[in-house]
Formats: C-alpha cells, structure tokens, sequence
C-alpha cells in the first residue's frame, strides 16, 4: 500500500512538473509573440521570463523551497491576466488583399455582397486590385464545391467553399488569416494571437489562380453533395459570420478559432449530428471525411475523385479570355444534389463545409 502511495505521488508530482514546465514555455511564447516593443525586447522579456521560471522550477522540486510555487502559481496569474487583456483589432496597417473586409445583406433570396476580391495576379506583390459589389439570387443557387490547395505536404491543405448560380458565375468563401502589411503566416504564431481572422469573398479567377500559378500549390475541386435549401442556409451564414468580423474582431487560433472549425460550427447549424474529426484539422484527408459523411458522392473512391478534381494544371493553363469556372471543371462530374435536407436519422447526406487557414 505504502508503495502504491509513492508510486501515486511521483507520478503526480511528474504530471505536474510536466504541466508546469508547459506553461512556462507557452509563457515564453507568449511574451515573445505579443510583449509591447520592437522584436529585440519581446525576446529579451522572454528570455528573462524562462530564467526566472526555471529558477522557481528547481527551487520548488530540488529546493522543496514553500515560496516558490507560490510564486509560479503568482507569475501564471499575472501572465493570464494580462494575456487576457490583448483585443483583436480591425485598425491595423493590413495587406492589400486583406484590407477591406466583405459584408453583405440579404432580403429573402436576393443577397448583396460588398468588397468581393477580383484580383488579377502577376506575383505576389504585382496586381490589379479590385473590390466589387456583386448581387446573387439564391433562388438560383445550384452547386457548392470544395476546394483544397495543398500547400505544406498531403496532410495540410487550405480549404474553400465555392458556391454556383445557374448562370455560371461562382463564388468563394475562405476563412483566412487577416495579415498585417510585410507579415508572413506561422503555425506557430497562430497559437499566440499574431493574426485577426478575415472571412474573403471571391472571383474563383482570383481565389484559385493566384494559388496554382502565383503560390506554387496544388489544387482540386471536390463537387459538393448538398441539398439546395442547406447550401443556401450555408451561404446565409458565411454571409452573417462575415457581418460578425465586421463588428467583433475575432483572433485566429491554429486549432480552436481556425478555418475549418469555425465552419465546422456554421455547418452544424444545418446538421447538428456532423461529427468532429481530426481530418477537420488536417485538411489534407477532407476528402474522406467528406465521403464518410455523404457530401461527397460514392459514386467512385476518393482517389478516382481527387484524379478528377486536380484543377492545377487547367488553372495554370487558362488564358485571359477563357471562362475560368467552366475550364477548371473540365472532366469533373457534378454532384448529384438531393432534394431536400435529410432527416436528423440519415447519416448519408450531411451536408458540409470546408475550411481555410492561410
């Protein structure tokens, strides 16, 4: 019994050395990342914070010293407080392409979206840019397809939603991170309130091109299988969330707050029995999780899809003058849209919305 009592003492007071340590590195991270001053004095604060921290470590388990996890527990207070005192802002010098922020109305069908993005690219720092109002009439609406742009090997992939009207034209949605003029995306940096989400509207000429012939990624197109009414209940609520940025910042998070679990959460207003999965985070593997959930038709495997759906090649080799929409859906067999939602017991048709991070 004795024994047993060690046993439950060392490796409580392992968990908790564990959990302490944890929480000064994220502390570290912390103050290197958000510290009021230039880059110098962030990392000095940081600096300064580890060796003080682990100071009190060895104090409070090689010393056995009382003060000093009094001390630790007093640090992580204040350090906790005032992390939690950092806002998201709108009024920072953004990048251009993520300046202005898109908004819209909708009266019954007819919804109005401003500040849709209509760039023409060059290069990452030489295009044309334009912001549009656009008018749609959901009324009219009759495809959603996903778009996944691998970026960083077969398990991460930035994920879209475009949505079609009868007339030809199309739409994306991607949830993004909001950059700061001259600043880059960092994983880890997405942990540490370094980025605003910002919820962008665009032409796929624009959204998609600027990936496959700019970016150097590669791109597919998954045909959505979703019934008319849920994809418009989803555009409805890209449309609120973007509204909601528009008055209440909101800060990007590599795993809580980020593209694809935000939409995720949109999504389960129309299918409350959507799972969670970790192919939401990696993004590479939605493909399957798309199939496993009926929005992607099993009509042929996933690998028969993603042969089907690589758009790069179309999208590189599209001209000024073609129908950019028509030419990347060359050889893309469209969805099969049911009819109408499915009831809350059938698992085969839960509609769902893709993701975006960078």
């Amino acid at each position: 019994m004795r024994k047993r009592r060690m046993l439950a003492r060392s490796v409580a007071g392992a968990v908790a050395g564990l959990l302490l340590f944890a929480s000064g590195a994220w502390g570290a991270l912390a103050l290197s990342y958000q510290l009021p001053g230039p880059p110098p004095a962030r990392f000095g604060g940081a600096i300064a914070w580890s060796v003080v921290y682990m100071a009190l470590l060895v104090a409070t388990f090689g010393w056995r010293a009382w003060w000093a996890p009094v001390s630790l527990v007093v640090m992580l207070g204040l350090l906790i407080a005032w992390w939690s005192t950092i806002p998201p802002r709108n009024d920072r010098v953004w990048a251009d392409d993520v300046a202005p922020l898109m908004s819209g109305e909708v009266q019954g069908s007819h919804v109005t979206l401003h500040n849709v993005r209509n760039f023409t690219w060059r290069a990452e720092d030489d295009y044309d840019a334009r912001w549009e109002t656009r008018e749609y009439d959901l009324d009219h609406l009759v495809s959603a397809d996903a778009v996944l742009s691998y970026w960083s090997g077969e398990a991460i992939a930035h994920a879209m939603l475009s949505f079609g009207f009868d007339d030809g034209r199309h739409v994306v949605f991607s949830m993004e991170i909001r950059r700061e003029k001259g600043e880059a995306f960092s994983e880890v940096g997405g942990f540490f309130k370094q980025f605003e989400l910002v919820l962008i509207a665009a032409d796929e000429r624009d959204i998609i091109r600027v990936r496959t012939n700019v970016r150097g990624e590669d791109d597919y197109l998954f045909p959505l299988r979703m019934p008319r009414d849920a994809m418009r209940s989803l555009f409805v609520s890209y449309v609120d969330a973007a509204n909601h940025l528009v008055d209440r910042p909101r800060f990007y998070n590599t795993v809580t707050s980020n593209c694809t679990t935000i939409v995720y959460r949109m999504a389960r207003r129309i299918d409350s029995g959507l799972p969670m999965d970790i192919r939401l985070l990696l993004t590479g593997y939605l493909p399957e999780y798309l199939m496993d959930n009926g929005a992607l038709d099993r009509r042929m495997p996933v690998d028969e899809w993603r042969r089907l759906g690589r758009i790069t090649d179309r999208a590189r080799a599209s001209g000024p003058a073609d129908d950019f929409s028509a030419v990347i859906r060359q050889g893309v067999p469209p969805a099969v849209v049911p009819e109408a939602s499915p009831s809350s017991g059938d698992s085969t048709l839960k509609p769902f919305a893709s993701s975006a991070d960078r």
